[in-house]
């Protein structure tokens, strides 16, 4: 691996990186971008528009304008076509939820020398957090699923398939696009009963909600859903310490039919546990909001399927763009 040629000035940079981090926070958490919208608008009359204290605004749109988030004239502010793309909330590419996920992890990371100290979490879990952590959180998932979900559905064969489980699917981004790629297929939503709102309106506004239901429950606590010829487990493995990963993948393949593909989308790192880097500083994401949650290696993954009793385990061609991978397995 090539190391990075650090000096004082890039080290600073990357210490000090927060100030821009946050001061994206703030322009999301206030809706600059939203209210902007299309318009050229004074820092007097957006103050006046959103209740703000109109000095400190242009600071922040100054600030903004400097980060080539928004472009300043000496009629006003205007939205770069980049934040009227991704940060207006008009728009269906709109990254903002998941924006403010992060923001709500700052205060954890800022911390994160208690939990070297004591090896626990200092936050709760974003699904069990209050509503507006948690629609940040769902919807976040959305925010990234919708960048994914369409080049996978074209990767993974569901030829044949007639009932996929999205296991911790949330709002069932990935199960919208499997079912609009596949004619055939139906899907069950398994997720805590806090997200079902959220998937009830996101399979609705892509039309498939007669092909996509939900079951409700905790995938450690409770039975899943069987009948299933495919299951998908999104980004749920790392939230779980070994012991749980491990249950979760042997009552996936009881609960499966005969013959059922398993498919398992994950930040993964390379066997010696050191990189890919965003999945490296993931594990630490986990260790800040979970028991025993981490990153895992392809090595390790393939052989909890293994023990879980899956055959034919091979890594897909496939790379997103915080380095998650796809592995697939069959149960006999």
């Amino acid at each position: 691996m090539q190391q990075s040629q650090w000096n004082p000035g890039s080290l600073l940079e990357l210490s000090g990186y927060y100030w821009k981090t946050c001061t994206l926070h703030a322009g999301v958490k206030l809706e600059l971008f939203s209210a902007i919208g299309g318009s050229i608008i004074s820092a007097r009359d957006l103050a006046e528009k959103l209740g703000l204290e109109k000095r400190a605004l242009a600071i922040l749109l100054n600030a903004l304008a400097a980060m080539d988030l928004l472009e300043k004239s000496e009629h006003g502010y205007a939205n770069t076509d980049a934040a009227k793309n991704l940060l207006c909330k008009e728009s269906p590419q709109y990254i903002g939820f998941m924006i403010m996920h992060h923001q709500h992890l700052v205060d954890s990371f800022n911390r994160m020398t208690e939990a070297i100290e004591t090896g626990k979490p200092i936050r709760g879990r974003a699904s069990f957090e209050d509503e507006d952590v948690r629609k940040s959180f769902l919807m976040g998932m959305f925010n990234n699923a919708m960048g994914i979900a369409p080049k996978v559905s074209k990767i993974l064969d569901l030829s044949g398939r007639k009932h996929l489980l999205d296991l911790g699917g949330g709002p069932g981004t990935y199960a919208i696009h499997f079912c609009k790629e596949n004619p055939e297929l139906k899907a069950t939503v398994f997720d805590l009963p806090t997200t079902e709102p959220f998937m009830r309106q996101t399979v609705e506004r892509f039309g498939v909600g007669d092909r996509i239901d939900f079951a409700p429950g905790s995938y450690l606590e409770n039975p899943l859903p069987t009948s299933f010829d495919a299951a998908w487990l999104s980004h749920i493995l790392h939230g779980e310490g070994p012991e749980d990963c491990q249950a979760i993948l042997d009552k996936t393949a009881k609960a499966a039919q005969p013959g059922a593909v398993v498919w398992i989308h994950e930040f993964i790192l390379n066997d010696a546990m050191d990189g890919p880097l965003f999945p490296a500083l993931f594990s630490i994401n986990m260790l800040l909001g979970t028991d025993s949650g981490q990153a895992y290696s392809q090595g390790q993954l393939a052989d909890m399927m293994r023990k879980a009793g899956m055959t034919n385990i091979q890594r897909l061609d496939f790379k997103g763009p915080t380095e998650s991978g796809i592995i697939q397995a069959r149960v006999p």
